[in-house]
């Protein structure tokens, strides 16, 4: 009886090592490598600020527009693509091959009125 309550013992604190181990790693390990907070940086207000984006800050537009941008990467893997596709307020030609790569065109007409508010002035054809 006694050297099964020393083995119980023993696995409870082969359990607490683990569990300590595995909240030091999720502690030391960066942010890029845990999961993505809710509003990302590249979700921010001086974000919108950077590409250019001189209209109405809407989270949940450039949160919408921004997915586009990230799903063409995930797509083409391309490092520089997220950036390229975002660039002067979503309005260059990497966007508009974005969209046509991941076959939005149905919602051109609604993308394009996303486009208007975030970037201040008509952009364009999309």
């Amino acid at each position: 009886m006694h050297h099964r309550s020393s083995t119980c013992v023993s696995t409870r604190g082969v359990w607490v090592c683990m569990a300590l181990a595995l909240v030091l790693q999720l502690a030391q390990s960066s942010p890029t490598q845990r999961s993505r907070p809710l509003l990302s940086h590249h979700l921010t207000k001086r974000a919108f600020a950077d590409q250019q984006c001189k209209g109405v800050y809407d989270k949940s537009i450039y949160a919408r527009l921004d997915r586009i941008c990230e799903d063409c990467y995930n797509l083409f893997r391309e490092p520089e693509l997220h950036t390229l596709c975002k660039k002067s307020c979503f309005t260059t030609d990497y966007f508009k091959a974005c969209l046509e790569s991941l076959q939005l065109q149905d919602e051109m007409e609604q993308i394009q009125t996303w486009i208007k508010q975030l970037h201040g002035a008509e952009p364009g054809p999309v």
